[in-house]
Parts: C-alpha cells; sequence; structure tokens
C-alpha cells in the first residue's frame, strides 16, 4: 500500500459563536479554509482526487455543502466533493477515509476538511405550521387555501431551535461529562489544573510563532479568540457550574466554548508529493473508530479509549510508544477519565478486554501547543486542525509517532497514528 504523506493545513481564527463569523455563511466559511490551502500549495487549477469533510450543523441547503465548496474555490471543477458527518470526529475521519483512498491507489491526492458555525444554524418552523405549509401548498382551490390560513395560530409561529442534547437520554454533552467526573472522581481543581495549563501552552505555541502559518487572518482576525494570557487558576476558582447548578464542577473554564471556525489540510501519496516538489511534514499510519453503549450506563465521551486500545494492539505497540500526544479536550474532565481509565485494571479488562493495563502517559507531550480548551472547538473543523498542528510538530522530529484522539456525541471516538518524515 502506498504511504500517505501530510503535506499541510490552514485554517481560520477561531471565534466565539455568533460574533466575528455571525454573517458567515457555513460555505463561505469552509470555502475561506480551501482558497487558502490553494493558495499556500499552488493548487489553482490543480485536480484533487476527492475532498472530503463536512459540518454538524448545517441546512438543508447544504446538502451538498464540500462539492459546492470545490465549485467556489479555484481548484479543477471536475474535482469530487464527498460530505460525511460523525459529530466531533468528522474531519478526523475524513482524514482517515482519505488516507484509505490513498494507500489503496483510488486517489493519489485530497483535501480533508471541516467547518462548523453555531451563528449559522438553521432554525426550524414547528411541526403544526410545516404541515399546514405542505397542505397550502397542495391546495386546488383559494376556498381551500382560505380555510388553511384560518387554522394559524401565533404559537405555531414559534422556531424549533436546534440542541446538542442527545437524542435517547435528552442529556446535554456536558452533563454527560459531570457523570463521566463523578463516576471517576474528578475533582474540579483536576479540571481547572488541565485547563489552566493547555491555556499556557497555547499561550506560549502563539508568542513562538507556532500558528502562524497554520491560521490565516479573516475577518480581521490573526488569531483564536479564546486564548487568555492572564487567566489564573484562582479567577477559573470563582466561576459557577454550567451544568449541574448545585453539585457540579465543570464550568465555562474547564469546557470548551461554543465556537465558529473551519480548518482544511492537504494529504497526497508519496510518490505524489516527490514528484510535485511537496515538503512532507509527517505520515498517516491508521486509524480507528469505536463506540460506547452510553444509553446503558458507559461515560458518553469514553470510546477513545476503546479505539485507542484497538488500534495499539493492531501495531503492535504500547500506549507509552509515541512523543506526542494530543487528546481533544472537549471537557477537561473527559480527558482525565480517559487517562484514569487506560491505567485502571478493572476498566481495561472489562471494557477494553485486556490483561493488564494500557498505563500512563508522559503529560509533557500532551497538547505541548494548548488543545481545544484554550484554542476552541468547532466541532467538524477540530479533526483536521489536530492533524495539521500535530503533522507540523512532527515535522520538526525524527524516529517520533503521535496519537491523536478525538471523542464525539453519540457515544463516539475517533484515533490515529501519524509518524515524523524520517
Amino acid at each position: 500500500m502506498k504511504r500517505v504523506a501530510v503535506i499541510g493545513s490552514q485554517r481560520t481564527p477561531f471565534v466565539k459563536s455568533f460574533g466575528a463569523y455571525n454573517s458567515i455563511t457555513t460555505k463561505d466559511l469552509l470555502v475561506a479554509s480551501l482558497d487558502k490551502l490553494v493558495a499556500k500549495f499552488n493548487l489553482d487549477g490543480k485536480l484533487m482526487d476527492d475532498v472530503i469533510g463536512g459540518a454538524v450543523i448545517k441546512s438543508t441547503r447544504d446538502f451538498n455543502l464540500v462539492r459546492e465548496a470545490v465549485l467556489s474555490t479555484k481548484l479543477d471543477p471536475n474535482s469530487p466533493g464527498l460530505d460525511m458527518q460523525r459529530a466531533c470526529g468528522t474531519s478526523l475521519e475524513a482524514v482517515i477515509t482519505l488516507a484509505n483512498k490513498i494507500k489503496l491507489s483510488q486517489a493519489d491526492v485530497g483535501i480533508a476538511c471541516g467547518v462548523d458555525s453555531n451563528s449559522a444554524s438553521p432554525l426550524e418552523v414547528s411541526k403544526p405550521l410545516r404541515s399546514l405549509f405542505l397542505k397550502l401548498q397542495m391546495a386546488k382551490s383559494t376556498l381551500e387555501r382560505v380555510r388553511l390560513f384560518s387554522q394559524m395560530r401565533p404559537k405555531m409561529f414559534l422556531p424549533s431551535i436546534p440542541t446538542v442534547n442527545e437524542p435517547r437520554t435528552k442529556k446535554s454533552m456536558g452533563e454527560h461529562t459531570e457523570l463521566m467526573a463523578k463516576a471517576w472522581k474528578i475533582t474540579r481543581r483536576e479540571q481547572d489544573e488541565l485547563s489552566f495549563r493547555s491555556q499556557k501552552s497555547a499561550d506560549a505555541a502563539l508568542k513562538e510563532g507556532f500558528f502562524k502559518d497554520l491560521v490565516f487572518e479573516y475577518q480581521g482576525l490573526n488569531q483564536d479568540q479564546f486564548i487568555r494570557p492572564d487567566t489564573t487558576l484562582d479567577r477559573m476558582a470563582k466561576l459557577k457550574p454550567a451544568f449541574d447548578k448545585e453539585n457540579g464542577t465543570l464550568t465555562a473554564a474547564n469546557s470548551t466554548p461554543l465556537t465558529d471556525g473551519s480548518s482544511a489540510v492537504l494529504l497526497c501519496s508519496e510518490d505524489y508529493a516527490k514528484k510535485h516538489n511537496l515538503k512532507i511534514l509527517a505520515f498517516i499510519e491508521d486509524g480507528q473508530t469505536s463506540a460506547v453503549d452510553f444509553v446503558h450506563g458507559a461515560g458518553l465521551l469514553m470510546a477513545p479509549t476503546k479505539a485507542v486500545s484497538t488500534l495499539i494492539q493492531r501495531n503492535k505497540i504500547r500506549l507509552q510508544d509515541f512523543q506526542v500526544y494530543e487528546i481533544h479536550e472537549a471537557f477537561a474532565a473527559q480527558v482525565l477519565s480517559t487517562l484514569k481509565a487506560w491505567n485502571d485494571p478493572e476498566y481495561c479488562k472489562t471494557e477494553l478486554g485486556l490483561e493488564g493495563i494500557l498505563g500512563e502517559i508522559d503529560l509533557d507531550r500532551l497538547n505541548t501547543k494548548g488543545g481545544s480548551l484554550a484554542l476552541g472547538h468547532p466541532f467538524a473543523a477540530t479533526g483536521s486542525r489536530l492533524v495539521g498542528s500535530t503533522a507540523k510538530i512532527l515535522s520538526g522530529k525524527e524516529n517520533s509517532k503521535a496519537l491523536i484522539t478525538a471523542c464525539t456525541a453519540g457515544g463516539m471516538g475517533v484515533a490515529l497514528i501519524m509518524s515524523s518524515p524520517k
């Protein structure tokens, strides 16, 4: 099979929802990252074998979002586009899907991408009003239309606002994570410390210029809005719980904010990179997706533990054999629960089917340039953000491997192994 190279990535600054990108459509937000990727790697007029990505929240008018975005760029219009959605793991799944196509010689070059904008969330009409409109459309006489109009009531015009609550439990992701924090005995202090560490790492990376060639200027902004260099643990400790108001430990400081943004990453075969003189930052080695039965008691965001267990067993390596760890920080409690689970004999036996534990990781290798708690989390854009930044980190290392994980709504998890170019 062909080796899959990561050439580079581009993304918008990640910003607070209902703010700077309030007037930008989801498609145009995705086009922004694709346009910059095209410009950076001289892809004008170039044919992509596939462009794969998606959004978690999108309107029905965006049923062909990625293909329409491709047609709005300077890429060869014969480049196909594929929409996919695996909640917060969407663009990480897109990377795996595209990488597999390249490995099997079904593609030679392509783009994985993702976008989300809560600001552009579609509002639906109520079911009674929708039913009435459909009947009006089918009405065959003026008298019938008048009769239907007379059935309208003011309450019918109340919009149906979308939520990200789990349909089967009616709980939000934050409420589910509160249950995980209690089950794993994760303290408020531990969560705040992880979030504080993420903020400090992101601030240091920003000051050293790490994001300069990854994040482009857009809508007058040139950096993520959530990095807070002046934050302190004392300030974090004063915040009120966000989900469980009485006994909760999750706050705005140790949970990811609602975020708008997009990202895109260029992948190709090793032969394609050499033929077109493209510098290889890293290689994609293998990926895995898993799920847990959260409806019947499993932690909603614990699936990455299973994905990683399967992935490292298949590749005959240990959890400790990575020089870089990028764990998506949906919530600090979710990251800490994952770390504790890998080191828990009972969990590893009953949930992962292992005879021993996966063990601990070196925390000095974890999210060294900041994580989602500090950078933000546009649901479908986080995966390609992770791959792009991890590739840059690996490009400066030799004989190194990286492990990326992302938890998702629906009790799923995605994991990916990458390696350095040498």
